[in-house]
Formats: C-alpha cells, structure tokens, sequence
C-alpha cells in the first residue's frame, strides 16, 4: 500500500508521523515535570474567595443606594463577573478537580449562577475552538456576524450589503474594539437562547434554572435599589465593561495569527503553537488575563491547572525552538496592534494577509 502512495502524500505522511511523535514527546516531558498535577489549595481559594467578593461587593451596591457613584460599582462588579466567568473556564477544562463531575458542576455554578452564561453553550462553542483554532470553516471565533476575519467574509458581506460597507470594513479593525462593549450582551443572549433551542444540552433544566435565577434576580435587585434611570445606565456600564474586558482578555489570543484552510491539515502541536499567540508579561498580567496570555501552553495542555503555565512556558519556548516550530510570544499592547492592523488589511480585501509558515513549507515540498 506505500508503495502505491506518491512522492508528496508519502511526505505528507512521514511529516504527520513525526508531528504526533513530537507531541508525544514533548507530553511526556510535561507529564513528568509535574506540571499536570491539580492544586487544590490554589483553587480553593480562589473558588472561596470569589463568593465572599462578589458578595461584598453586591452589599456595597445596596449600601451605596440610588446614586449615580453606583457607575464605579458597575465597572467593580463587570471586573468580578469577568474573573469569576475566568474561573469557570478552568473548571470547564478539567483543570481544577479530578472529577468530571465536580468539575461540571462548578461550571454551571460559576457560570449559569453567578456570571449568567450558558455553560452548555460556550462548553460546545469553546470545544470546536479548541479543536481547530483560526480553521476556516471550523472555528467559530472566526465567525462573528459584525467583524470579518477572512476575505471570503468580506467578499459575501460586500454582495449581501453592497459596496456602501466597504469603508468601514477597510476601517473594521477601529471599530473592533468599540464593538466589544456589546459582546456581555451577546454572552448573556447566546445563552439564553441555547439553553431554550431544539440543540442538545446536557442538564437543560439546571441550566435554565440557573440562568433564570441569576438573570432574574440581578435585575429585581438593580431596579429594587436603583432609580430606573440609573438603573438602566448601571446595567449598560456593567454589561459594557464586562464585553470589552473579556473580548480584551480573548482578542490577542488568536487574531491576526496564520488562518488554515479549510482542508488543511495538520499536526496536533503545530495545530495549536502556530495559530496561538502569548502575551508578555509579570504576575499582575496573569491574574489580569486569567492565565489566558499563555495561550499556547493552554492549547497544549487545556487540562493543566492555571498556576502551572507559566512554568510550562518555559519548557514549552525551548522545545518548539529545538523542533523549529515558530513560538509567537508579544506584548499586549503590540497585539492589540497587530489584531487592529489584520482585521483592516482583511477588509481591504487582501487575499492573505497572514500566511501560515507550515502549509509554506508543504507547499514547497
């Protein structure tokens, strides 16, 4: 049967062979670093201290009273939802307990009852991320209704639209960032609306139940102390500054990295190093971004607990260097740069405005 095989799928598969044995290898020298084991401690109190800040800081909202100081209390609380929401996302990769089961479960607490996201619902979309980050067809990040990341985007958009979009998809990366202020919005509707779809959901009712309660409750607490006038601008600064903060803490993850096409295939490490980009920084950054500016470590590995990756980027820096796999490390504020920069050059209607080093080096082949 090889011998049937041609010259480039022979390569093809030597060079698939080799990248699942450099995972492997590279797994194995995590695994007994260490690095995969749970820290209980750590997330103890994180899960504690959480519950007695969020509570704090709801008392100080009713102290405060029917004010318009309670604008300040908004952005405090959008800081704890984001956190909070932060947190669930290590539950929902297995990174806090052993337990499938505990794990879920802190999920749906964390995410249905304090913050009012769907679990069921980032779960499916985050999974399929994961899967195939920055693919064509495949990655739903790269598939927002109001920003196009592909030029093939931008051409469907232009003949459903017209021509009169095309300044300000030439401009989209401006408005990108502005646009984040909607993005709490949307979080709560997409739940809201997966959790009452014809769509498979595991644990539908306590989700629902959940997400009626947080939902529900938040609301009569807001309009039981606030005037409703400030009431509805307390809920718009807080659902805007929860967006922009989480849509800040997630753009410099994967925007403007290589886009794979959609037949492409490749290698599980390459997969996640080459459409994956870390953010630079100290201790303060990574409770800031929740561990998520080790974003290829987190693609790697997604079970490993948040306190170990930056010590896992160390490790994870010189083995792609030693298999010349291109690790791509920045600082936020240049990432920032570089995601506004490639949004606009896709608007413009650049047909590759980032090209992927590995699908070149096959193409070479």
């Amino acid at each position: 049967m090889t011998d049937q095989l041609s010259r480039g799928e022979r390569t093809t598969a030597r060079r698939n062979d080799r990248g699942v044995n450099d995972f492997t290898e590279l797994a194995k020298i995590v695994g007994a670093s260490g690095l995969m084991r749970r820290r209980y401690g750590y997330y103890w109190t994180k899960l504690a201290g959480s519950v007695v800040v969020l509570a704090a800081a709801l008392a100080a909202f009713v102290v405060v009273g029917d004010t318009w100081w309670q604008l300040f209390t908004a952005v405090a609380l959008a800081v704890v939802f984001t956190q909070i929401a932060m947190l669930g996302h290590d539950a929902a990769h297995r990174q806090i307990f052993i337990s499938g089961r505990w794990n879920d479960w802190t999920s749906l607490v964390l995410g249905n009852l304090l913050v009012g996201m769907s679990y069921g619902w980032w779960q499916h979309k985050h999974t399929r991320h994961h899967a195939n980050p920055n693919k064509v067809g495949s990655d739903p990040d790269i598939e927002l209704p109001v920003v196009s990341f592909t030029p093939d985007q931008v051409e469907q958009r232009a003949r459903r639209h017209g021509r009169a979009l095309a300044w300000l998809m030439a401009h989209q990366g401006l408005f990108f960032f502005p646009i984040l202020l909607l993005e709490g919005l949307s979080l709560h509707a997409s739940g809201v609306r997966r959790v009452f779809s014809r769509a498979p959901l595991r644990r539908r009712g306590v989700e629902i139940v959940f997400l009626a309660t947080r939902i529900v409750g938040y609301l009569a607490l807001v309009f039981l102390v606030l005037s409703p006038g400030i009431a509805a601008v307390f809920l718009a600064v807080q659902l805007g500054a929860f967006g922009f903060y989480m849509g800040m803490v997630f753009a410099p993850n994967h925007k403007g990295m290589p886009l794979v096409p959609a037949r492409a295939k490749l290698d599980f490490l390459r997969r996640q190093v080459l459409m994956s980009r870390n953010i630079r920084g100290g201790r303060v950054l990574d409770v800031v971004m929740g561990g998520l500016n080790y974003q290829i470590e987190h693609h790697l590995f997604p079970s490993m607990p948040r306190p170990h990756l930056r010590a896992a980027s160390t490790t994870i820096r010189a083995y792609c260097a030693a298999h010349d796999v291109r690790y791509t490390e920045t600082g936020l504020r240049e990432s920032y740069g570089i995601v506004t920069r490639y949004i606009n050059r896709v608007g413009l209607g650049e047909r590759d405005p980032f090209e992927c080093p590995m699908l070149q080096a096959r193409q070479a082949v």
